[in-house]
């Protein structure tokens, strides 16, 4: 099977129901995207396929057959710039072990909408859990990242 993961091809030989996430990490040695709970409630997992978040714990590699999988470590600088600024200034995470799923779900979010009201940020991040609950440093990042997302366009 051929993959395409941030921007490069892989072909990788693996059952098709494998998850996207343990082809990410142990046959593509990719290790930013984390194993939460393996149950797609958790979020820490999440990818981009074809721009859209995912939960990668329970997608098979099927899916991803002819789409782009994007990880946090091929999250563009548009995006993940301003993220990482962001998050890095507010200082939000505290065991940080869901931060790459929390910062994929919110790139998602600012590439749709550069001015999120607190509701849209509580939308788009409802599915990604921290077991520190930094939840309202979270929502401060966001809307930095916001802020230097737009000043830097």
């Amino acid at each position: 099977m051929q993959l395409t993961v941030n921007g490069k091809s892989y072909d990788v030989n693996v059952p098709s129901d494998m998850p996207i996430l343990w082809v990410i990490r142990d046959k593509l040695g990719l290790m930013g995207t984390k194993f939460g709970c393996g149950a797609a409630q958790c979020g820490a997992c999440t990818v981009h396929l074809d721009g859209q978040g995912i939960r990668s714990c329970v997608a098979p590699v099927s899916r991803a057959e002819g789409k782009e999988i994007v990880t946090i470590e091929g999250l563009n600088d548009t995006l993940s710039k301003p993220l990482m600024a962001a998050w890095t200034e507010i200082d939000v995470p505290q065991c940080g072990y869901c931060q790459t799923g929390q910062i994929m779900a919110a790139a998602v979010l600012l590439r749709d909408n550069n001015n999120p009201t607190d509701q849209d940020i509580d939308n788009a991040m409802s599915g990604n859990i921290c077991r520190c609950a930094t939840y309202q440093r979270i929502r401060k990042a966001i809307h930095l990242a916001a802020e230097l997302k737009k000043s830097s366009s």
